[in-house]
């Protein structure tokens, strides 16, 4: 199985999902749920091209400070160029399970549908803990993509999804995320479930105009998907928007806890 490669051409693919109004949302449920105080420093680990670094930098305004960390150097190159005038947020390259920071830097810290994409969950969240400080905060994001419900012809959409579910380590981790939050030493573990839902294709919902093509283009040669198959299936999705018939629906989870004082 190969994972999604995040090069330039996906780098960029995924900063256009960042402008949706569903990205939007999830962004401001992600800040309220974090709660960033002024004066705090915060790491996003897996801080993609910078969006959550840019907006917390002004929760936690000149006195705080943000670290964000990514493995993808295509990543890092959008995340520099948006936050380039902020004075007080760095970006550093490296990997989820090794952060290159030292140990209990951290008021809080923020990995938004990224532990999903790794194999050693243990040892990802043992290095948060290790990055907090006592009583220090993290904030977990990642979805079951078992929940998404899709409109379609159902024996090739179930295939297209289940050929999707292979961009990522483990589809089904918020299943397992309480257990593994207090297993690598977190308390008071948390989780609340947001659903997007639309039947309206449009280019400002989740799952619409932006992703379809990308997800199409991943699973072209997976599970019996054929390229025709992908594009039929791209075409399938605006033919049934534009007759009003359209459906789509995802179950993603946040989950905070803290690290025990």
């Amino acid at each position: 199985m190969s994972q999604l490669v995040f090069d330039e051409d996906a780098a960029r693919a995924i900063e256009s999902m960042y402008f949706i109004g569903d990205a939007l949302r999830r962004r401001a449920i992600v800040r309220e749920r974090l709660g960033a105080q002024p004066g705090e420093r915060i790491v996003d680990i897996g801080c993609g091209p910078g969006f959550y670094c840019a907006e917390l930098a002004e929760e936690v305004g000149p006195s705080g400070s943000i670290v964000g960390v990514d493995d993808s150097a295509s990543m890092l190159a959008l995340a520099e160029r948006r936050c380039a005038e902020l004075g007080n947020v760095e970006l550093l390259e490296g990997e989820a399970t090794a952060v290159p920071v030292a140990e209990g830097s951290f008021d809080a810290a923020i990995s938004v549908q990224v532990q999903e994409y790794l194999p050693d969950i243990a040892a990802s969240l043992t290095e948060v803990l290790r990055v907090l400080k006592p009583g220090g905060r993290v904030l977990v994001w990642d979805i079951d993509w078992a929940t998404a419900s899709v409109s379609g012809e159902p024996s090739r959409t179930e295939r297209i999804l289940r050929a999707w579910d292979e961009h990522l380590a483990n589809p089904f981790l918020p299943r397992t995320l309480t257990r593994d939050l207090r297993t690598a030493g977190f308390e008071d573990v948390e989780m609340t479930a947001h659903a997007f839902a639309t039947t309206v294709f449009d280019p400002g919902e989740y799952y619409g105009p932006t992703l379809v093509p990308f997800i199409a283009k991943f699973v072209a040669g997976r599970q019996g998907v054929t390229a025709d198959d992908a594009d039929a299936w791209v075409a399938e999705q605006h033919e049934l928007g534009e007759r009003g018939e359209f459906y789509f629906a995802l179950i993603q989870s946040c989950f905070t806890a803290r690290k025990p004082a």
